[in-house]
């Protein structure tokens, strides 16, 4: 019997390198590997299910099933994972100087439902203290305008929100008509070290680190998203993924310990996966619903008080059963 032959979407990271590359297969599954810019991957499969298998924003995936969108489901494996307290960006001569100080400001973002944007907002919301009502919201392109978003959220008449399609979010802040921007992917003039932009919290680490010891939240920004029509004719098929994407990724885990050979062009990256494994434990980069269920009943939590979802989700809704107890 041949095997079943699935086009899977997915960015080039380590993790996945050995099982793209066929080092690491999954059984009775031939993939042919798309590698693309991560949100070309959301917006095309959010438009037209065009993959068997996709890299997925998780706020998207949650929004989805929380509108019963009837051909969407996936695997519990997250191949992106990022802490957010670094991803808000002010004027460098913004009187602004603590997190404190967002409350009643006027704070651009590229999406409502985008994963990077709920983490920050939940953390200001629960951390910081400040509510939801206590900003004004205004949605465009990062860099250029008009950017769309595709998944609406629902949000209420107290929120404070409109969206421009002539105008970019670093236009907008370089002139003094937003006081800051939150964004997952950091503006360009930040990464050509314009100095007329900064992060609002540059020594960004230890603060990251102190969320995880406050919450042990680790949070995702991806998941793994199939069509329901692909997974329901096979159901095998997420077990079978799951197994494969989860050796590739122990394989990598090895890699970044190395301590004999530096494996990456960046100094002491294997000092920071000891940091790492010190701090989170064995498997660092945890896969599976169980494991991460404290993180994603957060992150579900937090859509529903974001109005990022359209009811509010539990963790054993988002993946089928024969993968959710792996």
């Amino acid at each position: 019997m041949s095997d079943l032959r699935l086009s899977v979407a997915i960015s080039d990271y380590d993790h996945v390198r050995d099982f793209v590359s066929g080092k690491v297969r999954a059984e009775g599954i031939t993939i042919d590997h798309i590698d693309l810019p991560v949100e070309e991957f959301f917006d095309r499969f959010t438009e037209t299910r065009c993959w068997d298998v996709s890299e997925m924003s998780m706020a998207r995936f949650v929004s989805l099933i929380s509108q019963g969108d009837p051909n969407i489901t996936g695997i519990p494996v997250f191949p992106s994972r990022f802490f957010r307290q670094h991803a808000i960006y002010l004027r460098s001569d913004s009187p602004i100087k603590e997190p404190a100080q967002l409350k009643g400001t006027r704070v651009g973002i590229p999406e409502w439902v985008q994963t990077a944007i709920v983490w920050v907002r939940a953390w200001l919301m629960h951390d910081v203290g400040i509510a939801l009502a206590d900003m004004e919201w205004v949605r465009a392109g990062i860099n250029a305008p008009g950017r769309e978003g595709q998944v609406k959220a629902k949000l209420p008449d107290s929120i404070s929100y409109k969206e421009v399609y002539d105008r970019s979010l670093v236009d907008m802040l370089l002139a003094g008509d937003l006081d800051a921007i939150i964004c997952a992917h950091p503006p360009d003039l930040f990464e050509a070290r314009d100095p007329r932009i900064k992060r609002l919290i540059p020594d960004f680490q230890p603060v990251e680190e102190a969320y995880w010891h406050k919450h042990h939240i680790f949070p995702m920004m991806h998941t793994v998203a199939m069509p329901r029509t692909t997974y329901d004719a096979n159901p095998w098929v997420g077990p079978a993924l799951f197994k494969a994407l989860s050796e590739a990724k122990a394989r990598s885990l090895v890699r970044a310990l190395d301590g004999n050979i530096c494996r990456y062009p960046i100094p002491w990256t294997f000092a920071w996966a000891e940091k790492a494994r010190d701090l989170f434990g064995d498997d660092f980069w945890p896969y599976g619903v169980e494991a991460n269920r404290p993180t994603i009943e957060a992150f579900l939590r937090y859509c529903d008080e974001q109005w990022v979802t359209h009811r509010k989700l539990t963790a054993d809704e988002l993946y089928p059963a024969n993968v959710s107890r792996l």
